[in-house]
C-alpha cells in the first residue's frame, strides 16, 4: 500500500513532465545498454490437476474438493537492458528475489458422519529467478510509449522443501515442491519518461511448465500386472490427489531505468 502510494505521488509530481510538450530523456534510445531496478507486487497460485487413481481405500470417495489459494507477495530484481534498436529490448532481470506465497485447501467428507474435514497446505516459497525477455515497445509519443513483453524464466527455491520428514499426522504432513522450477512469461505495459529516468509500469503472467510435485507420478512403477509401486518414498495421501502442480504467477511491476 505504502509502495502503491508513493508511486502514485511520484507520477503526480511529474504530471506535467510526462505529458508536457517536450520530450524527457531525448537520447534514452541512442544507448545500448540501460540499467536500473524492478519492484513487484505478486499473486501466485498454481495449474493443479487432480489425480484420483493411486489413492488409498476409502479416500476416494471422501475427499470433495481440491482448492488452490492464491496469495499476494513481492519481488525485487536488477534491470539490464539491451538496446537492439528503438523498438526491440533484450531485457535481463539478474537475479530477481521473489517472495512467493500460495494455499491448497483439501476438504474431506466422512461418508458415515457426514462431517467435513478441511486442511490447508501452506505452499511458500523464494525463489531466485533467471528471466531473459524480450520487448516490443512502440515509437514514443512524447514522454509515452506502449510495449509488449514475452521471455523465459529458470527459478531455484532457495526454501525448498524436499528434504522435510513427513510427519504421521495430517495436520503435519507437507505436499513438496521441486528444487527448481522454468516456464513462460507474457505481458505488456507502458514506459512514462521523466526528467531523470524512465519508468515503466508492467503487468505480466508467468507460467510454469515444469511438474512441481516432487513426489510425482515418475516415482510410480507399474509391475507386470499392471500392480503399481512406488519407488523411495510414498506420497501422503494429498500428494496422492495430485496429478501435477504448475506455477501461475501474476506480476505488477514498476521499472525503474536510467
Amino acid at each position: 500500500m505504502k509502495k502503491s502510494l508513493f508511486l502514485f505521488l511520484l507520477l503526480l509530481l511529474n504530471f506535467n513532465s510526462i505529458f508536457g510538450q517536450s520530450d524527457n530523456l531525448g537520447q534514452f534510445d541512442d544507448k545500448f545498454f540501460h540499467f536500473g531496478f524492478a519492484l513487484s507486487n505478486n499473486n501466485s497460485g498454481f495449474n493443479l490437476e487432480k489425480s484420483f487413481t493411486h489413492l488409498p481405500p476409502g479416500n476416494n470417495d471422501s475427499l470433495q474438493s481440491i482448492l488452490v489459494l492464491g496469495k499476494p507477495g513481492f519481488s525485487l530484481g536488477v534491470v539490464t537492458s539491451i538496446n537492439v534498436n528503438p523498438n526491440f529490448k533484450i531485457r535481463f532481470v539478474l537475479p530477481t528475489l521473489s517472495f512467493l506465497e500460495r494455499d491448497i485447501e483439501f476438504t474431506y467428507l466422512d461418508p458415515n458422519s457426514s462431517i467435513e474435514t478441511t486442511y490447508i497446505k501452506q505452499m511458500n516459497s523464494t525463489y531466485l529467478d533467471f528471466p531473459i525477455l524480450f520487448k516490443f515497445r512502440t515509437n514514443r509519443i512524447h514522454n509515452f510509449a506502449m510495449y509488449g513483453i514475452t521471455g523465459f524464466r529458470y527459478g531455484i527455491d532457495m526454501t525448498s522443501n524436499i528434504d522435510v520428514n513427513n510427519g504421521v499426522g495430517l495436520e503435519e504432513q507437507v505436499i513438496k515442491l521441486a528444487k527448481t522450477d522454468f516456464g513462460t512469461e507474457v505481458g505488456g505495459g507502458i514506459d512514462l519518461f521523466l526528467n531523470y529516468f524512465k519508468l515503466g509500469i508492467e503487468l505480466k503472467l508467468a507460467v510454469g511448465m515444469k511438474n512441481l510435485l516432487y513426489l510425482n507420478q515418475d516415482k510410480l512403477i507399474i509391475d507386470e500386472n499392471g500392480v503399481g509401486q512406488f519407488e523411495g518414498e510414498v506420497p501422503n495421501v494429498f500428494e496422492s490427489s495430485i496429478q501435477s502442480l504448475r506455477s501461475k504467477v501474476w506480476t505488477l511491476s514498476f521499472t525503474f531505468e536510467g
